[in-house]
């Protein structure tokens, strides 16, 4: 599981997976995205820009990434 750490009040999705190193780039994040392959708290999110928060857990080809602040 991998963590990171908010600077700011939130972090966008697609920011989060390269952040992450699950998506090599923004382009690469936002297929991954649209194609329906990246969950929020369980739930399919087809938006990168959707704002990820304290406690928020994203899952991605069974990697989780948990948000923390």
């Amino acid at each position: 599981m991998e963590t990171i750490k908010l600077r700011e009040d939130y972090i966008k999705l697609g920011q989060a997976l390269k952040a992450a190193g699950l998506a090599e780039s923004g382009v690469d994040a936002k297929y991954a995205i649209e194609d329906g392959l990246v969950q929020v708290n369980g739930q399919t999110v087809l938006q990168r820009g959707k704002k990820l928060v304290d406690g928020d857990v994203v899952t991605y080809r069974g990697e989780i990434i948990k948000i923390e602040k």
